[in-house]
């Protein structure tokens, strides 16, 4: 836990992500990620000097066919709020829309759903749990469909909701959170596209990537999040 809970307190104090008497909403969707993050603010909430609150909020895309009771468990037992928001999103997605390519509007849903909810509940900020991994894929898939440079932001604010989105968990590679969440009551993503995405088949690139390079991976997060590294064409 020590390593988890240092890194995302560096990253929390590095970005200035939460602030005294912050209210705080963490998107949990029962997987390791999303309980890794509460655990790890929690534990930051408990002995850090940052006064703030925090919620757990689930988005059950299936309208109810999901068992969030595990979940909503584990957040009575470390003594955190928990509220369920029923949705038909898979319907939209798959059985209305018939998206060829779901994940992005599914994304886009999910995230309107948990910050209307945040908003409603006296929330001003949503935590989600992208992790190094995902910041790594999600820049590797623009570069490479649409060919253009882009990363995950520490902290972003949208003006139309006023709520600030931060991701504390970006400094934190998924191996060591797979070793963390061991103890944790995973449970299982019902999405019909799990492990069959674009966003997969850029994580198995990397993956191929690290392997032949050992250490490539780290050299790209630091390209990416050190602006010393910037070597960019400039046209000027």
């Amino acid at each position: 836990m020590k390593k988890i809970v240092s890194l995302v307190r560096k990253m929390v104090e590095e970005h200035a992500l939460i602030e005294n008497g912050d209210k705080i909403a963490v998107g949990v969707s029962g997987g390791k990620d999303s309980l890794t993050l509460l655990t790890a603010l929690r534990e930051i909430q408990k002995y850090g000097s940052i006064k703030f609150e925090l919620m757990a909020i689930a988005i059950d895309l299936s309208n109810g066919e999901m068992d969030f009771a595990p979940t909503r468990e584990y957040c009575e037992k470390i003594g955190t709020d928990f509220l369920l928001v029923n949705s038909n999103v898979f319907e939209i997605v798959f059985d209305i829309r018939k998206e060829k390519n779901p994940c992005s509007l599914c994304a886009n849903l999910r995230r309107g759903l948990l910050n209307t909810a945040a908003k409603e509940n006296g929330c001003n900020k949503v935590a989600l749990a992208h992790n190094m991994d995902d910041l790594l894929e999600t820049f590797f898939m623009a570069l490479t469909f649409e060919g253009r440079l882009q990363a995950m932001q520490p902290k972003t604010y949208l003006s139309r909701m006023d709520i600030t989105v931060i991701r504390p968990l970006l400094l934190c590679e998924e191996k060591d959170i797979i070793s963390f969440s061991k103890g944790l009551p995973v449970i299982k993503n019902t999405c019909p596209k799990d492990h069959f995405t674009e966003r997969e088949n850029s994580k198995k690139i990397i993956e191929k990537l690290e392997e032949k390079y050992p250490g490539c991976k780290r050299n790209y997060f630091n390209a990416i999040t050190d602006p010393r590294r910037y070597n960019l064409w400039n046209k000027k």
